[in-house]
């Protein structure tokens, strides 16, 4: 019966599959199969030995019914695989299974192949939700809207230079993601502390044998673990893709608002319902999971870095933590990934309800351009400033157009009806905006191609 979210709610099919308990145990057996193999290639083993252990080392075999048995007689999974393919195996070859490894060997090198094919699932999902936002900041680069710092009215941007700024930091996650990758989807055949004494003379060609067969890159070194500094790397790349993510949610949910409404998530008029007791209600539903599923993974971060930590050559505090962690923060990164990309790409955007909101201002956000434009005029800036602070004081107070404050200073000196009222366009205060979102754009539009290519 299942009891937490992550069985039923929360990642797709294919991100589950690599941690199903079946699918590892299908790692677990080609690791072994491999490590076979390497031993036959240096003379370690009969020849026949290895085909015989390559030929059963499959769940078609070896069954995860029989693992859990022994497990449960030997309380260690990794004997009771070894235990179970070597029965699969049988007599006289069955024997050479597990030869000089020691479980971690196993285990770490099965985490590689587990993490080097999720991770290819999180690019592809980041590339295709980089490229549906470099898309969109093309679309919406004139489209003038308020900037916000602090939460208040600030001066005019343009939705797409949002946008373009989510394309850019997505384009480095990727590039960050193949770094991580090169350095973590690491294996190791070194034995009980690193040592490689159970593996003999040619233990350096047995470990780089079976990598090979396993795609893998050995670990440079290792004591009996691969050193977790590697998977809390992971995991604070993992934690900082979902900061993003939760920075977008976030952005959307607020826009979302009834006050402001620049943006809204789609809403199926047809069945879907907002409220139990409200009926208007429409909420920025995705946006509000992907925001709250970003808590639980920047929490894993803080067990990742504990891990990293480990008595001598080795103890078992992390494995515990990481049997949970691991699978979950893929689970809730896949989910992420897959829910902000249908929200962005079913987004509703108001352009219209953008100009209400600068127009709302009465002309405050047009402060700056009006002390600039005065400076420009050989108005001394630091006076400029306190001109504009105190009429913009003015306008508030009287609920007045900042604009009909000024004409009535001496501003009115130094720049003429028409030049203030070319001022106060949202679209003649936009600097460079338009342009930057096409240079993000079209480079991260760029970058994936060459990605694909």
């Amino acid at each position: 019966m299942p009891i937490h979210p992550i069985e039923y709610r929360y990642g797709s099919s294919d991100m589950r599959r690599i941690f199903d308990r079946e699918t590892w145990l299908e790692y677990m057996l080609r690791v072994e199969a491999a490590l076979a193999e390497a031993h036959a290639a240096v003379g370690n083993i009969p020849r026949e030995a290895a085909e015989a252990i390559v030929g059963k080392a499959s769940t078609k075999f070896v069954k995860l019914e029989r693992v859990n048995e022994l497990e449960a007689l030997t309380k260690h999974e990794v004997v009771a695989v070894v235990k179970a393919l070597a029965e699969a195996v049988g007599e006289p070859y069955g024997g050479y299974v597990h030869l000089g490894a020691t479980s971690n060997d196993i285990t770490d090198t099965v985490l590689a192949l587990q993490i080097r094919e999720a991770l290819g699932i999180v690019e592809k999902d980041l590339v295709k939700l980089a490229k549906l936002v470099a898309e969109m900041a093309l679309r919406y680069r004139d489209t003038v809207c308020l900037g916000r710092t602090h939460g208040v009215a600030a001066v005019p941007i343009t939705f797409g230079f949002k946008l373009a700024v989510w394309a850019s930091e997505l384009k480095r996650h990727i590039e960050r993601l193949n770094e991580v990758k090169n350095r973590v989807c690491v294996g190791k055949l070194t034995g009980a502390v690193g040592t490689m004494a159970g593996f003999g003379d040619r233990a350096f060609e047995i470990q780089d044998y079976a990598m090979k067969i396993l795609g893998l890159k050995p670990a440079e070194i290792t004591t009996q673990i691969v050193p977790r500094d590697l998977l809390a790397e992971l995991i604070l790349f993992l934690s900082l893709v979902s900061s993003t993510l939760d920075k977008m949610a976030n952005e959307i949910r607020n826009l979302h608002r009834s006050e402001i409404k620049e943006v809204e998530e789609a809403f199926e008029e047809a069945t879907q319902v907002g409220s139990s007791t409200m009926p208007h209600k429409r909420n920025p539903i995705g946006s509000e999971k992907v925001c709250g599923l970003a808590k639980i993974l920047r929490g894993f971060a803080v067990a990742a870095l504990e891990n990293v930590v480990q008595e001598h050559e080795r103890d078992l505090t992390n494995s515990s933590c990481e049997r949970v962690m691991i699978p979950e923060v893929f689970l809730l990164l896949d989910e992420q990934l897959k829910t902000m990309h249908r929200v962005l790409s079913t987004l509703k955007v108001y352009p219209e309800n953008m100009r209400r909101n600068i127009d709302a201002t009465m002309g405050l956000i047009f402060s700056e351009a009006v002390m600039i434009a005065l400076a420009r005029k050989g108005y001394d800036r630091q006076k400029a400033h306190e001109l504009l602070r105190v009429s913009c004081i003015e306008a508030m107070r009287k609920g007045t157009h900042l604009k009909e404050v000024l004409r009535n200073t001496e501003v009115s000196r130094y720049l003429s009806d028409r030049e203030l009222d070319e001022l106060f366009k949202p679209e003649n205060y936009l600097g460079k905006a338009v342009e930057i979102t096409e240079r993000i754009a079209f480079s991260t539009l760029k970058f994936l191609e060459n990605l694909s290519s």
